[in-house]
């Protein structure tokens, strides 16, 4: 990609303290957009150095503190971000939560609702609140961050997997439903990615050797290459692009062998 595509651009990225977020960012502000970077944590640090890593990159950056799976917060997030910027040009979705090693049948209430509170009702959220102003201004880019484990049941992956299969079908909806407005609206599938988020598949040399070797591409994906296929989405080049899930997994398909460890 061009290392401008973006100029001009002001983009919303969720989850950006750290992970995938964090790259989506970086790499946006890296092709010259403004970058409007939210979590729910703010006090450890992580959220200001994101802003501060857009900053290095010599775009404009806005660090919000943001629940998303509160109306409210998602409300005061976009219109500080109209405040500041004036419009919203690209929105991606990456804000997520997951309990591992748990079957729906041994899932509680609590955890069924922390996970779809956020994963779900969260991306939903800010696609309405978000999507609402693309629609005003009659053009947009919504990326939503969903799973292969959202493809493919996975052991272990309980609540988690059915909340990314359902961002799946939010995704193709609002797609259908945007486009007379030139607002696009497309998902991401990753695979194993190398987080803190998912730590325990792959922290240590030996679990990722073993973690790697059910990749047929033979290794995990790097957040980067997360934040590539963001870009591309975001850009012109996807211009005629909505509606779609793209899988970036390596090859990797989740089977019922795989379980946290």
């Amino acid at each position: 990609m061009k290392n401008d595509c973006l100029t001009d651009k002001v983009a919303v990225v969720t989850g950006a303290r750290r992970g995938i977020g964090r790259a989506v960012a970086v790499t946006f502000a890296g092709a010259g957009a403004d970058v409007v970077v939210c979590d729910i944590v703010d006090g450890d640090g992580g959220l200001k150095e994101t802003e501060e890593a857009v900053k290095k990159l010599g775009s404009e950056a806005l660090a919000l503190k943001t629940d998303i799976s509160l109306r409210d917060d998602v409300e005061r997030m976009a219109l500080r971000a109209l405040e500041v910027f004036g419009r919203i040009d690209v929105l991606v979705n990456c804000a997520g939560v997951w309990i591992p090693g748990e079957t729906l049948v041994e899932c509680g209430d609590e955890h069924w609702d922390a996970v779809m509170n956020t994963n779900l009702k969260g991306t939903f959220l800010c696609c309405r609140e978000v999507g609402r102003r693309m629609i005003a201004q009659r053009s947009g880019c919504i990326i939503n961050l969903s799973s292969q484990v959202g493809r493919t049941p996975a052991m272990g992956a309980g609540a988690y997997s059915t909340s990314k299969a359902g961002i799946i079908m939010l995704t193709m909806q609002m797609a259908q439903e945007m486009a007379r407005y030139k607002v696009r609206v497309n998902a991401l599938a990753p695979g194993i990615v190398k987080t803190e988020f998912n730590a325990g598949f792959w922290k240590g040399a030996e679990l990722e050797k073993q973690a790697s070797g059910m990749v047929p591409l033979g290794r995990l994906a790097e957040t980067e290459d997360i934040a590539r296929a963001a870009l591309f989405l975001a850009s012109d080049a996807a211009g005629y692009i909505t509606g779609e899930v793209i899988g970036i997994s390596g090859g990797w398909s989740p089977t019922s062998s795989v379980a946290e460890p």
